[in-house]
């Protein structure tokens, strides 16, 4: 999955918010505050101790990531920055569009990949993943909207927005394989979940299709203008994507480490609090490298 659409405050696509994040955890979370643990950063590898991590994040996907003016926000915002000044590592958010971000990586643009990418055995051919968080793909349509969601083969004689390279689109496209001729489904696929948002809230579409708690955030600030369809599917872990090499497997692993301090010092359960998405939280135990489900 990836991944919203933010009919969230205005969120606007801005090339790059950069954003030198050694030092602190955003100012959003509440409770306890991210502490430099020397334990955790001597796993960090050393190709990467002295230079400032490039950090790719599709900011169009509140509440896990979105820009309030020119401030990167969310729970994946906060998280990664809290690993950070645990790991004593230096930042650079880049805020780009998601379907570019595994390309990135793979090229040595970026070290972090840190957008809602859902863990699966395909994106693990490319990169590692350190599985931090688990959600599942939820459908939302306007209010007035007549249509039913109860699985994807619902989705056959609609029309259905999607973000492009999210696991949605390739779930929708499959879906898609399986329709009659008479109830085709017709696959609107979008640079950034605000333009799937505003192909919903325009008609151009019936339904989006995104993360469950994605879509839940959409629906929840819409002001009555949308309604949620049905019940999420696809349960299955986010991951931080590190490069698959050696060294990347090295950071997945400080990553990992990271992500059980911060579970057990109690600053994980905090921040997923104050953005809403406790749900979705995991155990120390399912903190694990590359645990796709498919």
């Amino acid at each position: 999955m990836h991944r919203i659409s933010r009919v969230r405050h205005a969120l606007v696509m801005t090339g790059v918010a950069s954003l030198m994040l050694a030092t602190s955890v955003s100012a959003g979370a509440s409770g306890p505050t991210a502490k430099f643990s020397a334990a955790n950063a001597k796993l960090v590898p050393a190709a990467y101790k002295k230079m400032t991590l490039q950090v790719a994040t599709d900011a169009t996907y509140a509440p896990d990531e979105s820009m309030n003016g020119s401030k990167m926000v969310g729970f994946d915002v906060d998280l990664i920055r809290a690993i950070a000044k645990t790991l004593g590592i230096k930042v650079n958010e880049n805020n780009v569009t998601f379907s570019g971000i595994l390309l990135g990586i793979t090229s040595g643009k970026y070290q972090i990949g840190n957008s809602s990418f859902t863990d699966n055995k395909a994106r693990e051919k490319q990169v590692n993943f350190v599985d931090y968080f688990q959600a599942g793909e939820g459908v939302y349509a306007k209010s007035s909207s007549k249509a039913k969601f109860t699985g994807l083969k619902s989705f056959c004689g609609m029309k259905v927005a999607v973000e492009t390279g999210t696991i949605e689109q390739t779930d929708a496209q499959n879906t898609a394989k399986t329709c009659s001729k008479s109830k085709k489904l017709t696959i609107l696929s979008l640079s950034t979940q605000t333009a799937a948002n505003l192909a919903v809230s325009s008609g151009q579409a019936d339904v989006g299709f995104l993360d469950s708690q994605i879509a839940g955030y959409v629906v929840s600030t819409s002001n009555g203008a949308f309604k949620l369809l049905g019940k999420a599917v696809n349960v299955a872990p986010y991951g931080i994507a590190t490069p698959k090499t050696a060294a990347g497997k090295g950071l997945a692993k400080a990553i990992q480490a990271a992500l059980k301090t911060l579970i057990a010092n109690g600053t994980y359960g905090a921040i997923l609090k104050h953005w809403g998405v406790s749900a979705g939280g995991l155990p120390a135990a399912k903190i694990v490298l590359n645990g796709a489900i498919s």
